[in-house]
C-alpha cells in the first residue's frame, strides 16, 4: 500500500461528474478524510468507448486543495472519503 509523498495530502474520490460546458470532459473530485478540503481533476475522454481507469485516491499538493465551505458538502465528502478509504487500497482504480 502506498502512502502520500512528503508534502502531499491523501485525498479520496468522492464525486465523478460530466461537464455541462464541454463534451467528453469528466470532473473528478477528491476530498480529504475530514471532508474539509477537496482536489478537482478534469479529464478529457477521447471517445465514447474510452474508459481510462480512475484512481480511488490521489496524493495532492496542499496548494492545489480548495476549502469546502458548505457544512452539508463537508459531511457528504467526509462520508464518501471515509467509505472509499475503508473499501479500497490507495493504489486501487475504478
Amino acid at each position: 500500500m502506498s502512502t502520500a509523498e512528503p508534502d502531499t495530502v491523501r485525498t479520496w474520490l468522492v464525486e465523478r461528474t460530466y461537464s455541462d460546458d464541454e463534451l467528453n470532459l469528466v470532473i473528478l473530485t477528491y476530498a480529504t478524510p475530514d471532508g474539509k478540503r477537496y482536489y478537482r481533476k478534469e479529464r478529457a475522454l477521447t471517445s465514447f468507448t474510452d474508459a481510462p481507469e480512475t484512481p480511488v485516491s490521489v496524493a495532492a499538493d496542499p496548494g492545489n486543495l480548495g476549502d469546502v465551505d458548505d457544512p452539508d458538502t463537508v459531511e457528504w465528502y467526509r462520508s464518501e472519503a471515509t467509505r472509499m478509504a475503508a473499501e479500497h487500497d490507495v493504489d486501487d482504480v475504478l
